[in-house]
């Protein structure tokens, strides 16, 4: 059973969406820092290390991508109906997956970090993410690959509630328009 507005507005779920090497995880844990100096402890669900539990051996298939999106909107609509705020980390390449977790999730807000194909393919190749796979765009040029942005569609978000131009602004400006939207 869903809890009213009352019982959970102290409580939200945000889902940071954007192209694989984007920012999303160094904005995510760039805002859940600030909540946590200001006392509110959050928790960040990062797909990238969910995945390794509910797929160890992925094959990004469409299939998959519905079997372990659904997993984490579940996931996260726990969590905020137990009181405790969640930033989802995961690019959602399919705006379905991000419109479920809004239908279903009290409190539930879509952050864009729009950033190019081209910078995002520069940076998650330097990047040291702890949990994403790395060479994502190098394996993009495989038969069979299902990067998205390259070999299969990233849907961006119609009308996200924050919008962040990860190009433009630094890590700390994105997370900060994060953050006053939520406060």
């Amino acid at each position: 059973m869903k809890k009213s507005k009352e019982e959970t507005k102290m409580t939200w779920a945000i889902w940071i969406t954007g192209l694989p090497g984007s920012g999303k995880s160094v904005i995510a844990e760039k805002v859940r820092t600030i909540f946590a100096e200001r006392g509110l402890n959050v928790k960040v669900l990062e797909l990238d290390e969910i995945r390794k539990f509910i797929t160890p051996k992925p094959s990004y298939s469409e299939e998959e991508r519905d079997i372990v999106y659904a997993a984490l909107v579940y996931m996260a609509n726990l969590l905020v109906e137990s009181g405790k705020p969640v930033i989802i980390d995961a690019t959602a390449n399919r705006r379905r997956y991000r419109e479920r977790a809004r239908e279903t999730i009290q409190n539930f807000a879509e952050v864009y970090v729009k950033c190019s194909l081209d910078t995002c393919m520069e940076r998650e190749g330097i990047r040291r993410a702890e949990h994403a796979p790395s060479g994502i765009y190098e394996k993009s040029k495989k038969s069979g690959a299902t990067v998205p942005g390259v070999n299969v569609p990233y849907e961006e978000p119609v009308n996200p509630e924050v919008v962040v131009d990860s190009e433009k602004m630094s890590v700390e400006e994105c997370a900060e328009k994060v953050v006053e939207f939520i406060q």
